[in-house]
């Protein structure tokens, strides 16, 4: 059996594909499919979260290993049926840490395999894939994005252009004498003549 998964870009503009999955893949190998569909850049950290109806991020399943003890769950220890257990589950995928990439999975229909595909593969294609990663829909406050991986430096300096906004840039020290700073550049060297 093939997975058909509905993989939704959180982003402004509708931008989506459906990727189809081996039953007996895993999450890993779905990550790729996603990876692959949206030409996502280099090997970033990234997980996948159980999700209910609403899309509330559940129980996390990670690429790699975080765990203290290291027997943590991984992408490749769950089994497409385990993560969409019936048509209509909803999973949400993250890839990326300072530029965070994120996705609506959804099963859309299980189908019978194709011979001769190599799965994962994406099947539809809708909507042009930004460069960077898209900042998210309604997720801003005051025009910072909250889920910024550095959410306190938007205002550690504060207002920068407020404080600094001088008509002209002239020296602030006008009233010191410049002529004292030019002792000694101009000295004469006399060259030895060795003929």
């Amino acid at each position: 059996m093939v997975y058909k998964i509905r993989v939704i870009l959180d982003a402004k503009d509708t931008i989506f594909r459906d990727v189809e999955v081996k039953g007996k893949q895993t999450l890993w190998n779905l990550h790729l499919g996603i990876k692959s569909a949206f030409s996502l850049p280099g090997e970033e950290l990234s997980s996948f979260y159980f999700s209910d109806d609403e899309w509330n991020e559940g129980r996390a399943v990670p690429l790699e290993d975080m765990s203290e003890d290291g027997d943590g769950e991984i992408m490749s220890d769950v089994y497409l049926p385990e993560g969409f257990p019936a048509v209509g589950e909803k999973m949400r995928f993250q890839y990326g840490f300072i530029e965070l990439w994120d996705f609506f999975c959804e099963l859309l229909e299980i189908v019978d395999e194709k011979p001769a595909v190599n799965y994962p593969i994406t099947v539809y294609r809708f909507g042009n894939v930004p460069l960077k990663a898209p900042s998210k829909t309604g997720s801003s406050l005051n025009g910072k994005n909250k889920n910024s991986a550095m959410p306190l430096m938007d205002d550690d300096f504060g207002d920068f252009e407020s404080e600094f906004k001088a008509s002209s840039f002239e020296d602030e020290d006008d009233d010191y004498n410049d002529d004292e700073e030019e002792d000694g550049y101009n000295d004469v060297f006399e060259e030895d003549d060795e003929d």
